[in-house]
């Protein structure tokens, strides 16, 4: 007795329905990022913020644009120094761009949407495996981190921020903390210099430690990222605070913005710069620096991010060979 073929109704089978899921998320992405965009501005006192501007003497405010711009161009070479660990071959601008994309989608949306999720959609298209795109991303994290560690770790130790009084920490044990950080990023070094173990698991992928001359490089780098950024803080605040100070208040947010997980560090960066700065200026003062930093430094760049990203997704589709358009986004 034979069987008779069994039909299946006409609809979506299989995994037909994959393209039509990766579509929506496509879409869905972009409403957030536009969304983003539209509420980011609409809490934006527009009016203080043109009025702030036009009260900036000219030399402060084309600072802070030179140095945000110095800043984004640095760390949007972290990802070189991924490329030299893992040996890919993808061009200097391209991997720039994706950096970069990456980088300003992390300030405004957070690490899991730029960091993660942004650098392996576009470097997977780019041609790079898996196990290549966590190396280089988490080259480029450590880079950040590790000059984070060291600078956090000079200006802790050896120039203590003043901090409010009554505060329970205290300036000793702030500097006690900087020497801790110290510390780990020169152990790094050292395991990167002398370690007889190089190879390292990670979720089933392999990590290696770099050699101590790129060590070095991704500490330099990363604290010089940070020490830029400072600096547009400080031109912002018209000089009127020491630099090292506006530094180490920089630095302490950045940790307040990862630990509450806010999107762009909404309302974190500026309550942490009033806390540990109103003391020598007053809160408007602070508080206006900080809402020009956002423009200059978020907001312009999340704009040109978006654009890029946009583009780079319909040159991926054209690019695409014709059967791979019909199952890809």
């Amino acid at each position: 007795m034979t069987q008779k073929p069994v039909r299946r109704k006409p609809g979506i089978t299989g995994k037909a329905w994959w393209p039509w899921v990766k579509r929506a998320a496509t879409t869905a992405f972009f409403l957030l990022v536009a969304w983003l965009l539209v509420t980011q501005a609409r809490a934006v006192e527009w009016r203080e913020v043109f009025a702030t501007v036009a009260s900036y003497p000219l030399p402060s405010l084309l600072g802070a644009v030179v140095l945000a711009l110095l800043s984004l161009t640095l760390y949007s070479s972290f990802d070189l120094l991924g490329r030299h660990y893992t040996g890919h071959t993808l061009r200097t601008p391209t991997v720039m761009r994706v950096t970069f994309i990456s980088y300003v989608f992390n300030l405004n949306l957070g690490s899991l949407v730029g960091g993660v999720a942004l650098r392996y959609r576009l470097y997977s298209r780019l041609g790079l495996g898996t196990g290549t795109i966590t190396r280089v991303m988490s080259f480029s994290m450590l880079s950040n981190w590790m000059g984070y560690l060291l600078l956090a770790g000079v200006i802790f130790g050896f120039h203590t921020p003043a901090l409010p009084p009554g505060w329970k920490i205290g300036s000793g044990g702030l500097q006690i903390l900087g020497f801790v950080l110290l510390a780990i990023s020169l152990v790094y070094l050292l395991l990167c210099a002398l370690s007889p173990q190089r190879n390292f698991t990670l979720r089933a992928h392999e990590l290696s430690l770099p050699s101590l001359r790129l060590a070095a490089l991704q500490l330099c780098m990363g604290a010089a990222n940070w020490l830029l950024m400072g600096g547009v803080v400080y031109m912002l605040l018209q000089q009127k605070i020491a630099f090292p100070t506006v530094v180490g208040v920089l630095l302490v947010a950045a940790v307040a913005g990862v630990i509450t997980h806010v999107p762009a560090g909404l309302g974190v960066l500026e309550a942490v710069f009033v806390v540990l700065l109103s003391h020598q200026l007053p809160s408007h003062e602070i508080l206006a620096a900080l809402l020009v930093y956002r423009s200059i430094y978020y907001l312009a760049p999340l704009t040109l991010a978006a654009v890029l990203y946009l583009v780079a997704e319909t040159r991926a589709k054209k690019l695409a060979p014709p059967g791979r358009k019909r199952r890809a986004t």
